[in-house]
């Protein structure tokens, strides 16, 4: 491409195309045949030439008739060779020739008139022999040559045939000159001097001998000919590329856009520059803002607030070594608290990391949180202080891109379930996030991640999964494969469940047939029906043939819906426990 970008580069023509395309294709050649161009001798007929047509005759003798009429002279001559020594009498008249005559004839076509026109007819003998030798001297052929050198030939080959044309057009001008002469041998001629196109001739002789010779020397450059002649060619290519993508314009264009992003770079780096200070700037406010003391009291303020821990507080410390360094020491009524349970240690960690997530290096930058079981070593008490931290202070202020929580302890695994789908953003919108429980099974030395099963985490404890299934036993339309065990366990579930709600609405009591009773009220055939079912039903002791016959008392259905129906006369709650296993809440009336 630099090549072609040359101020000197001229692209190939179509001809100088195809004249490298066939020279790509050449095989050597043998050497052209040695031309010997003939001797011209044209100088010299023409003196000879002139000097026979300006002859003087002399006129001695001489018939006055015959000198004055050139034609009348020939042919008297040619009648005096027909008639000598044949005829006596004249073949045309008839009349007899003298001695007198042929004397006087004689005398007027003398020896030396004779001697002119045999050197007349010997120098254009000579003359003719020269056009001849002129004509089939030089026959170009350009199969003997290589294709760079035929436009050359061809050239050559007009040239060869003007100059042979003209000298031979001059020869016949000598020619004709003399055969006047001839026509009328007694009288001198002016000698009109023809033009002598020898040097154009012989110039064309020795340009043909100049390819004949650089032909012979081109057979032993041919690869590195060929070779060029393929650059040659490339290179047009190229520059023909050139020309249909626009390259001066795309370079123009190149420049522009280099000279913008210098521009651009030189704009970019006083902005980083700039950035770079004022980021040093922020990390100087930074710390400044950033004071440890604040917090330790953060801490604090987690630990007095939500766990009403006041005797146990940390205060921060500058280290001795480094005023940058901070270090903090943990405080047990008003002096340096050492041996710390595990639960104490769990929870002061816990705490310094809500308050590092309120930190500034942190806040706003909405990181992924893991909390791997906060709750390890506290009380219940604890517990539950755990789960409404982690409520308050990450969840309700949805500072966070993603939050995942691990623990091994159902209670803490049931307050989590309270946890909202969403937060109130600082614009006082409802954001809403997708919640996902899962749990960790171990088999052997692996362990895999698998989807929490419903019973642990639809519901929130025993008895919503009890009041759930009585709900189910009291809704369904028939028993069938799908649900035939929520019928099947009803007795266990109805005495359990009874088990529960008796035991918190008659704590004195528990489960009883008086509880029964006040449970169902006046009617008594609903209690009667339910402690047959809780106590025959739920058990196989002392009934054992019943553990040889399917299950299937309508009785059940009907005392499920009883237990139904009597729990709908309190609402509120009634509709909680629906909520809580999530069914939808009933129409009144229903």
């Amino acid at each position: 491409m630099a090549e072609v970008k040359k101020p000197d580069f001229q692209p190939l023509t179509a001809e100088e195309i195809a004249q490298h395309e066939k020279l790509i294709e050449e095989k050597a050649l043998p050497d052209t045949p040695k031309f010997t161009s003939p001797n011209l001798s044209f100088t010299i007929f023409v003196k000879e030439a002139e000097l026979l047509v300006k002859k003087e005759i002399s006129e001695s003798d001489k018939i006055e008739e015959l000198v004055k009429d050139a034609v009348l002279n020939r042919w008297v001559n040619e009648g005096r060779t027909h008639h000598r020594g044949k005829h006596e009498k004249c073949a045309f008249c008839d009349n007899t020739i003298s001695q007198e005559r042929w004397t006087k004839l004689d005398k007027h076509f003398d020896e030396e008139s004779e001697q002119l026109e045999k050197d007349i007819d010997a120098l254009v003998k000579r003359i003719e022999a020269e056009k001849k030798a002129v004509s089939t001297a030089l026959t170009i052929n350009p199969s003997r040559f290589y294709s760079k050198f035929h436009t050359q030939l061809s050239d050559l080959n007009s040239a060869l045939e003007s100059a042979v044309n003209e000298y031979q057009s001059s020869l016949e001008a000598l020619i004709a000159q003399l055969a006047s002469r001839k026509n009328d041998i007694l009288n001198a001629k002016e000698f009109v001097q023809p033009v002598d196109f020898s040097p154009e001739l012989k110039a064309v002789w020795d340009g043909y001998k100049t390819l004949c010779n650089e032909s012979d020397l081109f057979s032993s450059s041919l690869n590195s000919e060929q070779a060029s002649a393929r650059k040659a060619l490339r290179l047009k290519e190229v520059a023909d590329y050139l020309i249909i993508i626009d390259y001066q314009s795309k370079l123009d264009s190149i420049a522009a856009l280099k000279d913008k992003l210098e521009k651009a770079s030189s704009e970019k780096t006083r902005i980083s520059v700039e950035i770079t200070q004022k980021k040093a700037l922020i990390s100087a406010k930074k710390r400044e803002l950033n004071d440890e003391e604040k917090g330790a009291k953060k801490v604090n303020e987690y630990l007095n607030d939500f766990f009403g821990h006041k005797f146990l507080t940390l205060e921060s410390k500058k280290d001795a070594e480094s005023s940058k360094r901070i270090r903090f020491e943990v405080i047990r009524d008003g002096k340096k608290a050492y041996h710390l349970s595990e639960g104490e240690c769990s929870l002061l960690a816990f705490c310094y990391f809500l308050a590092k997530l309120d930190d500034i290096e942190t806040r706003d930058s909405n990181p992924i949180i893991w909390i791997d079981d906060p709750i390890s070593s506290l009380d219940g008490n604890h517990i539950f202080f755990i789960y409404s931290l982690i409520s308050a202070e990450v969840v309700a202020k949805g500072g966070f891109e993603q939050l995942f929580i691990s623990t091994h302890n159902l209670d803490f695994l049931k307050y989590l379930k309270r946890l909202k789908g969403g937060y109130i953003d600082s614009a006082g919108k409802n954001v809403g996030f997708q919640k996902a429980y899962f749990m960790v099974v171990r088999q052997d030395r692996t362990s895999t991640v698998q989807v929490m099963p419903s019973y642990l985490k639809e519901y929130v404890t025993e008895f919503n999964f009890l009041f759930h299934q009585i709900h189910k036993c009291a809704t369904m339309g028939a028993v069938d494969d799908t649900n035939y065990i929520t019928f099947y366990n009803f007795a266990n579930n109805a005495r359990k469940f009874f088990g529960i709600y008796l035991y918190y609405k008659y704590p004195d009591q528990g489960m009883s047939e008086r509880t029964l009773n006040l449970f169902f009220g006046y009617d008594s055939v609903p209690a009667v029906l339910a402690d047959r079912i809780n106590n025959e039903y739920s058990h196989l002791c002392g009934v054992f043939e019943r553990g040889a016959t399917p299950v299937e008392v309508p009785e059940m259905q009907l005392a499920a819906r009883k237990i139904i129906e009597k729990l709908k006369e309190d609402s509120e709650q009634y509709s909680a426990l629906l909520r809580s296993v999530g069914e939808p809440p009933e129409a009144e009336g229903v």
